[in-house]
């Protein structure tokens, strides 16, 4: 039987990745979670895993099981013991990256959820063994088929403001940024698709899985073409999808797939599809675009950046617009640094960090 170390079990993906697995009998090997001690459990009864990680030692005692580990260095040391070829990295943010390449080094294929570890270090790691599971580079890698290429596009919701005022976004809350109109995601990736620094990542993320540069993306408010290619004979070819998670997550554990995973788009229902342009008065992070993706090397700074001010934004210690300076700003004060190891990005990382807290 096929087994998966499941990272990130509680969140969204994590959740769509057991019920995956379940209908494809995939054995459970590992589960590991962060907070969410309650749902982890129902999980241990439910798939039985040899292993279990949780972040916090302190609350071992709370976990119904007796092989647990704690910490980035028991993710390394699930990974580093399991017997699965499979490790599906849903963790959020920088905490991803170190299991992702822990991962490739045994030699693991990575269903890969977690963005942040192509957009900090996507030149240090090996994309061969990766399958995304993000919907938009599904989508790009489900459209390719060896033709020749001329670009590649990702679409993007908008996020909870895309309808706002400028003038009201100026002093939106937090609770204001987690009202996401299409989709229910974690609080992080719901605050940077408000920014569209998410799409931003996704951008260099397919930088990395595709190993191109013309790359754009545009708003599509309904979530239903997820990504489309263009073709150097002039077709382009469109991804359509409903907003579910699970198709990207079947393939990438099983890919091939010969059944119905999602109910099929109803185009007579689906009405009006249009796409607008992610313009910068809104998202002022797109300014940076076109730089970034001709200087990749600047994820760390960028994704650092942005998980320190949302933490000030989230604790009303700046406003909304002001998460999208503190990254300018980090972006261009780190502008001529470039990382040559696994150990600079983490020196880089804490050197932003630092910066920002001073």
């Amino acid at each position: 039987m096929n087994s998966i170390v499941l990272l990130g079990s509680t969140g969204s993906i994590g959740v769509n990745t057991l019920l995956i697995a379940s209908k494809y009998s995939y054995r459970v090997e590992a589960l590991v979670a962060g907070d969410n001690i309650e749902l982890l459990n129902k999980q241990i009864e439910i798939y039985k895993p040899k292993f279990v990680g949780i972040r916090d030692k302190k609350k071992a005692h709370l976990v119904n099981h007796n092989n647990i580990y704690f910490g980035n260095g028991g993710i390394e040391e699930i990974i580093e013991k399991s017997q699965g070829q499979t490790v599906v990295n849903a963790l959020v943010g920088y905490a991803g990256l170190l299991p992702t390449i822990k991962s490739i080094q045994m030699n693991k294929r990575v269903a890969l959820a977690n963005k942040e570890s192509l957009v900090v270090a996507g030149e240090f790691i090996d994309t061969t063994n990766i399958t995304p599971i993000d919907s938009e580079h599904f989508g790009l890698w489900y459209l390719l088929n060896n033709k020749p290429l001329k670009k590649l596009i990702i679409t993007a919701s908008g996020g909870a403001f895309r309808d706002w005022d400028i003038d009201k976004m100026k002093n939106a809350s937090f609770s204001d940024a987690l009202k996401h109109p299409n989709w229910s995601m974690g609080s992080k990736i719901t605050i940077d698709s408000a920014t569209m620094t998410n799409k931003l990542f996704e951008l260099l993320e397919a930088k990395w899985l595709f190993n191109g540069s013309n790359i754009d993306a545009y708003i599509e408010k309904k979530s239903i073409i997820h990504a489309l290619v263009e073709f150097r004979d002039g077709s382009t070819t469109a991804h359509f999808a409903g907003v579910d998670m699970k198709l990207p997550i079947a393939y990438a554990l099983n890919q091939k797939i010969d059944d119905e995973i999602l109910p099929h788009i109803d185009l007579l229902q689906m009405g009006e599809i249009e796409f607008q342009e992610i313009k910068e008065d809104r998202y002022p992070i797109w300014q940076i675009k076109d730089d970034i993706l001709s200087n990749p090397h600047l994820g760390v700074v960028v994704n650092a950046s942005n998980e320190e001010a949302i933490k000030l934004f989230s604790q009303e210690k700046c406003k909304f617009f002001e998460m999208s300076d503190i990254i300018l700003d980090c972006y261009q004060k780190f502008n001529s640094i470039k990382a040559n190891s696994i150990d600079d990005i983490i020196e880089i990382d804490r050197e932003v960090r630092e910066y920002i807290n001073k």
